[in-house]
C-alpha cells in the first residue's frame, strides 16, 4: 500500500514537470442575451462616417437575403441560416453574407462557429469599415461569451483600426 502511495506522489509530481501547462479553463460564463449581441455588432457597423462601397448584386442573392431577412426577423433561425448558405453558393465568399452568419451563430449561442464566420468575413471583406466593425465586435462577443478574456479585449482594439475618415472635398 505504501509502495502505491509513493508511486502516485512520483507519477504526481513527473505530471507537473512534464513543462505543458494545463488546459486553459475560461472563467465560468454569465447568462448571456444573443439578441442584446447581435444588436451589439450591428450597431457597430453603423458607428462610421466613411464612405462604403457596396457591390452589385445579383437578383436571386438579393431574393435570398429579403427571404433571410424575414425568416430572422420571426425568429426562425436555421431556415434564414439555410437561406444564407444557398446565397453563398451563388455568391462564394460574400463577406458580408458570412459576417450575417456570424451574427446568426450569435443568435444560435454557437460562439465557436460565429467567430470563425466573421473571421472569414474580415478575411474576405475590405478589413475597414462598418464590415470590419462588424467582424471584429462579433469574434469580442464570441470570445468573451466563451470566457476567453484576453481574447475579447484583443479583438476589441481591433475595432478601432477599422474606421478610417473619408477623403475631405473642396
Amino acid at each position: 500500500m505504501k509502495k502505491m502511495l509513493v508511486m502516485a506522489c512520483v507519477l504526481g509530481l513527473v505530471a507537473c514537470s512534464s513543462g505543458s501547462p494545463p488546459p486553459e479553463r475560461g472563467r465560468p460564463v454569465a447568462k448571456v442575451d444573443p439578441a442584446a449581441l447581435v444588436a451589439q455588432v450591428r450597431a457597430a457597423g453603423q458607428q462610421g462616417n466613411e464612405l462604403e462601397v457596396q457591390p452589385l448584386r445579383d437578383p436571386q442573392v438579393e431574393d435570398l437575403r429579403a427571404s433571410a431577412e424575414a425568416l430572422e426577423a420571426a425568429g426562425k433561425i436555421k431556415p434564414a441560416i439555410a437561406a444564407l448558405d444557398r446565397a453563398l453558393l451563388i455568391s462564394v465568399g460574400d463577406p458580408d453574407l458570412l459576417q450575417w452568419k456570424a451574427e446568426l451563430a450569435l443568435l444560435q449561442r454557437a460562439w465557436l462557429p460565429a467567430e470563425q464566420l466573421a473571421n472569414e468575413s474580415f478575411t474576405q471583406g475590405p478589413k475597414l469599415g462598418g464590415l470590419c466593425r462588424r467582424n471584429w465586435t462579433t469574434i469580442a462577443l464570441a470570445r468573451s461569451s466563451r470566457g476567453d478574456d484576453a481574447g475579447a479585449e484583443v479583438a476589441r482594439r481591433q475595432v478601432d483600426g477599422c474606421t478610417v475618415a473619408p477623403p475631405v472635398r473642396m
